[in-house]
């Protein structure tokens, strides 16, 4: 048998790269694509919980993308006090494989990929569903997903005003000034919930709460605003969907699947089901269901995180490590 090596892409790796907001955005903006047109594979992400006593879990998501010729797991950790030991909170890897034989093709660090797919899948779905003009945005949350929520989002709106907030003020001030610098313009850290999001055009909401809580009030929420709430534990009231005119979802699997999530007690309670969803993003992104038809409309779209997101994120890495001479041969068999 030849021998079989497989690429390796290490942290530093990735951040060599320097992927730029259209090169992210276009990677991810594929793989939707190739959902929407029934190439893919995707199953629900599964999670793993070590021993509730640490605070945390690993999720485990799986794909394949048939014009990238890739199948792929990705293994990621959400650990919320992992800021006590000065980690991450969130840190993964992501496996490529040869989907016709099996064999592995590239291991990835995969920590960056997941912060910043996660933010490319929120811009494409403003891109989609969004307003045509959006001058105020409001974020909650401040770890890694939601510095490229924010970043990539203004880098379709070029946003008037941006509001962030989170429970910790020692993460919110220094989130504020990183955007404010990387951004070139003014972001404002707020004292609570309601100053960041109250009338907003674009509200998103990545918190970190460790149990579901009603935070996030539909009174803030004007006439055809774009909300996209992704936190792992609910803060939505169960009457928060009843003022939505679409509810888009990045794929009706994972709707399905799992305990978590924000529009979790809605599912449960039978306020929220695959016949009253609108449809999937990779629906609307190939037109076989239609985006924001009105101005006027409010819609929500819940995105839980997609295997196909991180393939194709990672696939675009290593077509540009290539280039660049980027990475380690390393020897599997």
């Amino acid at each position: 048998m030849a021998g079989i090596n497989f690429t390796y892409l290490n942290g530093p790796d990735i951040e060599k790269l320097a992927m730029t907001d259209a090169e992210i955005l276009a990677a991810v903006e594929a793989g939707l694509i190739a959902q929407g047109k029934g190439e893919c594979v995707i199953e629900p992400r599964m999670h793993l919980t070590p021993d509730p006593a640490f605070n945390g879990h690993f999720n485990v998501l799986r794909g394949y993308v048939a014009p990238l010729n890739y199948a792929g797991v990705k293994i990621v950790g959400d650990y919320v006090d992992n800021y006590k030991r000065g980690l991450p909170s969130e840190m993964a890897l992501l496996n490529l494989f040869d989907p016709e034989t099996g064999m592995p093709k590239a291991i990835l660090d995969a920590t960056a990929i997941t912060e910043m797919r996660t933010g490319a899948l929120t811009a494409l779905g403003a891109k989609y569903l969004g307003p045509k003009t959006a001058k105020r945005l409001g974020h909650i949350g401040a770890r890694g997903t939601a510095y490229w929520n924010v970043r990539l989002l203004d880098s379709i709106y070029d946003f008037e005003d941006i509001r962030v907030h989170s429970r910790r003020k020692e993460s919110r001030d220094p989130f504020a000034e990183k955007l404010s610098a990387d951004l070139g313009k003014p972001v404002t850290a707020t004292e609570d919930w309601e100053s960041c999001l109250d009338q907003a055009d674009i509200l998103v909401e990545a918190s970190r709460l460790p149990e579901p809580k009603p935070l996030f009030k539909r009174e803030w929420v004007k006439k055809g605003a774009f909300v996209v709430p992704y936190g792992t534990m609910s803060t939505l009231p169960l009457d928060f969907t009843d003022i939505m005119d679409k509810i888009v979802v990045d794929d009706r699997g994972q709707m399905r699947a799992g305990h978590l999530g924000a529009l979790r007690p809605h599912i449960d309670a039978g306020k929220v089901s695959e016949t009253s969803i609108h449809g999937e993003l990779g629906e609307v992104a190939v037109g076989s269901v239609p985006g924001r038809e009105r101005e006027d409309e409010t819609i929500l779209f819940w995105h839980r995180g997609l295997s196909l997101s991180d393939i194709a994120l990672g696939a675009a890495m290593l077509a540009k490590a290539e280039k660049m001479g980027l990475g380690q041969t390393l020897e599997y068999a």
